[in-house]
């Protein structure tokens, strides 16, 4: 259940000077399909009230039909109380996407594609106590398809950045837990979070990395568990066994939501805690409705 800030040790007159609090990020992991996008918005509303979040980031590069997104579901994530959307290797199979990621400041592209490709590689946005948050996407390149060395291309978006962004967020779309490590080692100190997302199963690894940056190879998925990652089971078993190709339909069952909330000092944009959660629809019943009810 999710644990209130005012549980943190600290004097109660510090805890009213919000600008000494750290600013406390909720990755949600990906968004897999209506049924993702229906727990989200259910959860989200009533999550940002009790674990006091300021800045909400999805992955909902499968938020359309489980691949892509389309400018409805876009909509849909942000009216339900979602800051910023990550992608992945998803980005393009919805055409209709392209218009948005050119003029929409809150939907990142992975940045180590071309610089031609449609959408930017990074955005700088404000919490409402007008800290800013650079969100940024990258592709891993192990059993991922061809894409440039996500190395430089973090290097390239952390030169880009305005000097007052301290608090970073890093969503490392891959499939390797190795090729995540790499990326945690080689942004700790530089950036607040290198969480990573893609492999639609939440791993148990998180951690504050030694210069402060927090990370955790994959914070899972928002969808149906009741599934082969987000699909139905029927469906990939008979393609696996007899290789007839079928539709692989999003599945219906057991939705929860995965994600991670991490907590950045804002003067330094190193994170001070991280902590995995998952919500199950009894949970987002509930925390719809005391949001229902909140001031």
């Amino acid at each position: 259940s999710p644990v209130p800030r005012s549980g943190r040790a600290c004097p109660p007159f510090r805890r009213l000077q919000r600008k000494q609090l750290p600013v406390r990020l909720l990755l949600i992991g990906d968004v897999v399909g209506k049924p993702g996008r229906q727990i989200a918005v259910r959860a989200v509303p009533g999550l940002r009230i009790a674990e006091e979040l300021d800045f909400v980031v999805a992955n909902a590069e499968n938020a359309a039909g489980g691949s892509g997104l389309t400018p409805e579901a876009f909509q849909e994530l942000l009216a339900g109380g979602v800051d910023c959307i990550t992608m992945g290797d998803h980005i393009y199979r919805r055409r209709e996407i392209f218009s948005l990621l050119e003029r929409d400041e809150r939907i990142v592209r992975p940045a180590n594609y071309p610089s031609e490709a449609p959408g930017r590689p990074f955005t700088v946005l404000r919490t409402k106590g007008q800290v800013q948050v650079a969100v940024l996407s990258l592709l891993g390149r192990v059993f991922m398809p061809p894409v440039d060395c996500p190395l430089q291309a973090a290097d390239r978006v952390l030169a880009a950045l305005p000097s007052g962004a301290r608090v970073i967020l890093l969503d490392y779309h891959a499939e390797a837990t190795s090729d995540k490590q790499i990326m945690g080692r080689y942004l700790d100190g530089r950036v607040s979070a290198v969480l990573g997302t893609h492999t639609h199963v939440a791993t148990a690894d998180e951690r504050i990395l030694p210069h402060g940056t927090a990370f955790q190879c994959d914070v899972g998925m928002t969808g149906p568990h009741e599934s082969i990652i987000g699909r139905r089971i029927e469906r990939v078993l008979e393609t696996t066994r007899t290789f007839r190709p079928t539709h692989f339909e999003v599945a219906t069952g057991d939705c929860r939501l995965h994600g991670s909330i991490v907590d950045v000092e804002p003067e330094t944009g190193r994170a001070s805690a991280i902590r995995r959660i998952a919500v199950d629809q009894a949970a987002a019943d509930r925390l719809a409705s005391a949001a229902s009810r909140a001031p």
